[in-house]
């Protein structure tokens, strides 16, 4: 099962001198716009490439986002030494599951800022057709001797882009700025389409300049353009 592409909370101007920068209020899902203001779990993304590792029962295959995503052979041959096939028989037996995460690293993206060789690290873990919460994430990382994306907020949509928005620093490197968040629910609740809601906030789109002196000043809420934040 390939992973769901993760929107941004609002639309984007497709057209004119604002083409791709966001439409503040203009909520991508009814759904996001409706639960803006309960707490959501956030995570640290990563700029890496998306991996799946699928468990048949019998053997373990690798996959990109998609289908047809290619795999870096040096990330291949990572993925080789850091999860043999006895692993998954180990823990899960029979079992059918998908660990999705992030290949990541020197030579991928910009992965040179959190290592210098390049790894795995796991962000979800999906046993038929449901999701495990984020402490069974944490329990299947822990159990495989596997990474596991770092949790860095529980709070709002809105909260999550007040801490994007100045940036704030990575966890892999003190030395510069988080890419930026990825929020699911607590309890994994779907959209009217049967996806899982889960939202990205990224620096880039909401950075507006260094962080103001006064911490009042922080405060961010839907507007309708930048002149008002």
């Amino acid at each position: 099962m390939e992973y769901q592409k993760i929107p941004s909370p609002f639309k984007r101007h497709v057209t004119g001198p604002d083409r791709n920068k966001i439409i503040w209020d203009d909520w991508t899902s009814p759904e996001l716009k409706y639960l803006q203001n309960v707490p959501w779990n956030w995570t640290e993304k990563v700029d890496g490439t998306n991996i799946r590792l699928v468990w048949d029962g019998h053997k373990v295959v690798y996959g990109g986002r998609t289908d047809s995503a290619q795999l870096p052979a040096k990330l291949v041959a990572a993925l080789d030494q850091l999860v043999p096939e006895e692993l998954f028989e180990q823990k899960f037996d029979g079992t059918p599951v998908i660990l999705y995460g992030e290949g990541y690293g020197a030579g991928i993206q910009k992965g040179g800022m959190y290592r210098l060789d390049q790894s795995f690290v796991l962000f979800d873990v999906r046993i038929g057709d449901f999701w495990l919460r984020r402490v069974d994430v944490e329990a299947v990382g822990h159990e495989m001797g596997l990474d596991v994306v770092p949790r860095v907020h529980t709070g709002s949509i809105l909260e999550a882009i007040s801490l994007v928005r100045y940036g704030f620093t990575s966890t892999w490197n003190h030395d510069v700025n988080a890419e930026g968040l990825v929020g699911t629910t607590p309890d994994g609740l779907l959209g009217r389409d049967g996806k899982r809601l889960i939202v990205k906030v990224k620096h880039k789109d909401f950075y507006v300049g260094p962080r103001p002196v006064d911490p009042a000043l922080t405060h961010v809420r839907p507007v309708h353009g930048d002149d008002d934040l």
